[in-house]
């Protein structure tokens, strides 16, 4: 029988995650003297099955990993969830499973050869690729290398889907919502994000407070959405607006649109993080990535809440 302190040492090891050692010492131990006739194995013991092999350092495979340790990579974070082999890049392969989504390329100082090279990687283990900030040079770069990469110049990103199929029309959507036209760009960066993770979008662009009446024509579609991405500079008054029209989480982008004094964005950044309106989350200065991620996250959790 496995006892406490062989748990402790597979755990300092990474071969046994924590939550699973904390449920071999609530459940296991103590129930290992009242199993039920018939059964004799105890939980500690029932670990020990085909699918679940008992962990034995002395059985090591031609990749140098044992079993269990490969099996359950994703979640002791071993060796074999990481790609180190471009020597710049430490490439997490495991995300997808932690966290539901793939690793995203931050192409803004990086090489047009780096970025492919890690698209490259990436797409060898994923059905979904997304880089960020990459200007127009890098991308020809990239899609003369790499077939089926798509562009999108106006939010400066590149996505490429192992089916290459879009987003499905109708169902569940999240609203990308902007102020103004100078501030597109950040909220396509939103929208592009949101899509290539596999969440349909509607856009709502031009809607800003000087004209407040544009806004109250395309409240339906806002309202319809299951999370809203508002994008606003200069004084960044939509997104409150929008906090007390909506029943759903509200994501918040300052963009650095605006004159002198709106400070390159931390003006807007400043009214939307002192909204008086509820349910109002704000992500940096021009971060569109970041809301469309978000707002991704919660679509997708709300639909599988659903179909359950």
């Amino acid at each position: 029988m496995m006892n406490i302190d062989n748990i402790l040492k597979l755990v300092q090891s990474g071969d046994l995650d924590i939550a699973e050692a904390k449920r071999l010492l609530e459940e296991g131990l103590s129930g290992a003297h009242t199993a039920p006739a018939g059964r004799p194995e105890t939980a500690v013991q029932a670990v020990k099955t085909p699918e679940q092999p008992a962990i034995d350092k002395t059985i090591i495979d031609a990749s140098g990993e044992t079993p269990m340790r490969r099996k359950a990579s994703f979640l002791s974070l071993s060796e074999d969830a990481v790609d180190d082999s471009l020597g710049y890049a430490q490439l997490d392969l495991s995300r997808p499973a932690r966290t539901g989504f793939p690793e995203v390329i931050y192409g803004e100082s990086k090489s047009a050869e780096q970025i492919a090279a890690i698209f490259e990687r990436l797409a060898a283990h994923t059905d979904r690729v997304l880089a960020t900030r990459v200007d127009a040079d890098k991308a020809a770069y990239v899609m003369q290398r790499i077939p089926g990469v798509k562009h999108h110049p106006e939010a400066r990103a590149l996505t490429w889907l192992r089916s290459g199929e879009a987003v499905p029309d109708g169902g569940s959507y999240i609203a990308v919502v902007c102020a103004g036209t100078s501030d597109v760009p950040v909220a396509e960066e939103a929208a592009v994000t949101a899509e290539c993770l596999g969440s349909r979008v509607e856009r709502v662009y031009d809607v800003g407070v000087a004209g407040i009446h544009r806004l109250f024509r395309r409240l339906p579609v806002i309202r319809g959405a299951s999370a809203v991405v508002v994008v606003a500079g200069m004084e960044g008054a939509l997104a409150s607006v929008l906090g007390g029209l909506v029943a759903v989480p509200v994501i918040a982008v300052p963009t650095s649109v605006g004159y002198g004094a709106s400070f390159q964005g931390v003006a807007a950044l400043l009214s939307m993080l002192n909204a008086c309106a509820p349910g109002i989350s704000v992500v940096n200065i021009d971060n569109g990535f970041g809301a469309g991620y978000n707002a991704a996250l919660i679509h997708q959790n709300g639909t599988k809440r659903d179909e359950t």
